[in-house]
């Protein structure tokens, strides 16, 4: 059972055009992020960028980091990796990491946590990863993900709404937090080959469509997501001109 991390990247972006291609310190984003999880799992782990276009292609390869051109037309990132499993006819037992090409910051620890969930769960399909949420403001922000979990650990639903929903919530605290805490998505993903292969072909959840979130699609058709609860808060992500700036401070500081 081996380990590729694959890490789509599309030219087009509606708020940050060409984001894959951003300088950080003299180095493209995604080559930043290609580098940072090598850190994180063995030597014997293929890194690998899913991407759309020959310049990102040209740009990897400068930084010998292998990529891989896929098609120009995917709907979703788990379209782009599907093809990427196709095309480098990886075995059905292989466990595929996606990591986004645009979290330079991601923490290493993560990665290698949830490469390694499928190993220790074997009914489970896909891998994510969680942490527990400490302001109420995002429990009740429908821009921020939940996932609750069963006695095993496995994801029970996602959602953008408060979940589990506090009941008993204090009238004279309607900001507070439910205890356990409630737990915020990760939005990194581990998936074995063979499964990975067949997601787009399945037909999307009612609730996937209601709730934009791809993954409900695998639990609605019975499929098990082994969730790694970490104590660690990820990084932020790149998405906007600002969201840059800030990377860049830090690789201006010697981040690495």
């Amino acid at each position: 059972m081996g380990t590729t991390v694959l890490i789509p990247a599309r030219l087009a972006s509606s708020r940050l055009p060409e984001k894959p291609l951003a300088d950080l310190g003299g180095v493209p984003m995604v080559v930043r992020v290609a580098q940072r999880v090598g850190q994180a799992l063995p030597a014997d782990t293929r890194v690998v960028v899913a991407c759309d276009s020959q310049r990102i292609v040209t740009a990897c390869e400068a930084f010998g980091v292998r990529a891989l051109l896929t098609r120009s037309d995917h709907a979703t990132g788990s379209d782009r990796l599907a093809e990427a499993c196709e095309v480098m006819a990886l075995p059905d037992d292989e466990i595929v990491v996606n990591v986004q090409g645009d979290e330079p910051l991601i923490d290493t620890r993560l990665v290698a946590a949830v490469a390694a969930l499928l190993k220790q769960y074997p009914r489970a399909s896909m891998g994510t990863a969680a942490h527990a949420i400490d302001q109420g403001a995002d429990f009740y922000d429908p821009n921020v993900v939940k996932v609750v979990c069963d006695a095993a650990g496995m994801a029970m639903y996602f959602s953008r709404a408060p979940i589990a929903w506090w009941r008993d919530r204090p009238a004279d605290a309607p900001a507070a937090l439910p205890q356990p805490a409630p737990l915020r998505h990760i939005g990194i993903y581990s998936y074995r080959a063979g499964f990975l292969r067949s997601f787009p072909s399945l037909a999307q959840a009612p609730m996937e469509v209601s709730e934009a979130l791809e993954q409900l699609r695998a639990l609605w058709h019975g499929h098990k997501i082994a969730v790694y609860v970490s104590a660690i808060i990820p990084g932020p992500g790149v998405d906007t001109p600002q969201d840059l700036e800030r990377v860049r401070a830090l690789f201006a500081k010697g981040f690495n």
